[in-house]
């Protein structure tokens, strides 16, 4: 089951359980789509893999199984992404 976290990793932009805006990677790092399109290049920059839009869990469902509450911020370094960007 998904974390559903609560904020982007770069810019800590909150983003609610219900948000159109959560982008994940098959490890669920969980970042904003504008910082997965105009910084990160939808590369992430923890594992290097892709990005996808991250599911919606049904309201109804939030109190058997909540959303997680830890917030994990950690800003990119933008230089070192971007050379790791150019290794590809």
């Amino acid at each position: 089951m998904l974390d559903i976290r609560p904020t982007c990793e770069h810019c800590n932009k909150a983003l609610a359980f219900d948000s159109e805006d959560a982008m994940i990677c098959t490890f669920e790092c969980t970042y904003c789509i504008d910082c997965v399109e105009t910084i990160l290049q939808h590369v992430c920059p923890n594992c290097g893999g892709g990005f996808e839009k991250r599911p919606i869990r049904p309201e109804a469902l939030l109190k058997k199984y909540p959303v997680s509450t830890k917030v994990v911020h950690k800003p990119v370094d933008l230089e070192l992404h971007q050379k790791r960007i150019k290794k590809r």
